[in-house]
């Protein structure tokens, strides 16, 4: 804190507003919210007086600063901008005019930023148990402290706030880019290899004709007969390229069939349907859970070790070209797909010799690991300037920026 500002509470400089209407029946109103963590006030919804419970709401203006009571201590305040000038919200959001202009909205929305201020509100908003948050009154905003400097030192910082900000931002759109253009290269290098001379001289066949393709157990059937517990994967658990082991569920299946549905190391693991985007995402199961089945909706590839690497048969699957096959054949609805056993047996997949097979795997696994470094750089720049912002107004609210 700048020992040349002096602290000055916030009901010496703000008063709070009082537009209160009359809620019309006939008439509409664009109703607001305030985001959490700073995102400020937004357009939430729109509806005429007749759907409205309230039978008054409060007008805001642009400039007023405004808090949500209820989510104070999660950083829901800001400042109401010109496009939601006549905007309304209801009694849980108290708005703020300055007295004087003796302080800018923003330079008390930036401080509002600030890790310790917002620790200080969720202490003022505690309930009676650690579970329970109060709201967070008028009483407790306008006594906080502020450090305070002239009104023109204020717009000077906030200026020099949203021009670093801005960079930052324009950095990060940069490392998001440059992250899927990583992602796009791996998918164009994937696509280069599988489609190669290299690959596309062998013979190809239907994946029903070179290996076992099985769905697995269905849920909730009537048993007859001697019963074994045991663990099954769901949809849930098998993502594109990795397995999701942190719930595992059981099931009970009659004990001459545990050997019909379990699975064996090496087998390949296939979704049968969810979002059109991620028809053909699976992974190798490698034996993690003892005696593990799988459900109806989830397919087992299992294919001749002798022939096929495992691996070599997922990566053509999981390939642009592969999901795209998947894509073309699959049924589709609003925002799903689903394939079925017919669609996944007719899956063209070349013949190469094992050796092949090895070094095409080998190619994609260097491509892989380049792009796995790639991204850990660029996770490591996206920490760094998420770090930045709270550090530029740490710098601001102490007169050092």
């Amino acid at each position: 804190m700048s020992k040349a500002w002096p602290l000055v509470k916030l009901g010496e400089v703000l008063q709070i507003t009082n537009r209160q209407t009359e809620v019309n029946p006939s008439h509409e109103y664009r109703l607001l919210g305030v985001r959490l963590d700073g995102g400020g006030p937004f357009l939430r919804e729109q509806k005429l007086g007749s759907q409205l419970a309230a039978n008054s709401l409060y007008e805001v203006k642009s400039g007023d600063f405004i808090y949500s009571r209820l989510f104070a201590w999660r950083g829901a305040f800001g400042v109401i901008d010109e496009q939601l000038d006549g905007c309304f919200v209801s009694n849980e959001f108290p708005t703020f005019i300055a007295k004087n202009e003796k302080i800018d909205a923003h330079f008390l929305k930036y401080w509002f930023r600030l890790p310790r201020i917002i620790k200080q509100v969720e202490a003022d908003c505690s309930g009676s148990t650690p579970l329970t948050r109060n709201r967070y009154k008028e009483n407790f905003f306008l006594n906080l402290e502020i450090p305070l400097p002239p009104l023109a030192e204020q717009q000077r910082i906030v200026a020099k706030i949203e021009r670093l900000a801005g960079k930052i931002e324009e950095a990060s759109k940069l490392r998001q880019q440059l992250t899927l253009n990583s992602e796009l290269l791996l998918a164009s290098h994937a696509n280069t290899i599988l489609g190669s001379d290299e690959i596309i001289k062998w013979p190809f066949y239907m994946l029903g004709d070179i290996s076992e393709v099985k769905s697995g157990v269905t849920l909730g059937r009537y048993l007859v007969g001697q019963t074994v517990r045991l663990p099954y994967l769901r949809v849930a658990n098998v993502q594109d390229g990795h397995l999701d082991l942190s719930v595992i569920k059981e099931i009970e299946v009659l004990e001459n069939e545990v050997d019909k549905w379990k699975l064996k190391f090496g087998d390949l693991l296939l979704t049968e349907g969810g979002d059109w985007d991620k028809l053909g995402r699976g992974t190798i199961w490698k034996d993690q859970i003892p005696n593990c089945i799988h459900q109806n909706h989830i397919f087992r590839v299992r294919a001749n070790p002798d022939e096929f690497y495992p691996e070599y048969i997922a990566a053509i699957i999981s390939s642009p070209a592969g999901k795209k096959y998947f894509q073309t054949a699959s049924k589709q609805t609003t925002n799903l797909a689903s394939i079925n056993q017919r669609q996944l047996k007719a899956f063209p997949v070349a013949k190469p010799p094992l050796p092949v097979q090895k070094k095409i795997l080998t190619k994609l696994e260097h491509i892989r690991l380049k792009t796995k470094h790639l991204k850990a750089i660029q996770s490591q720049t996206a920490a760094e300037l998420d770090a930045m912002f709270p550090s530029i107004l740490d710098k601001a609210f102490k007169g050092e920026l």
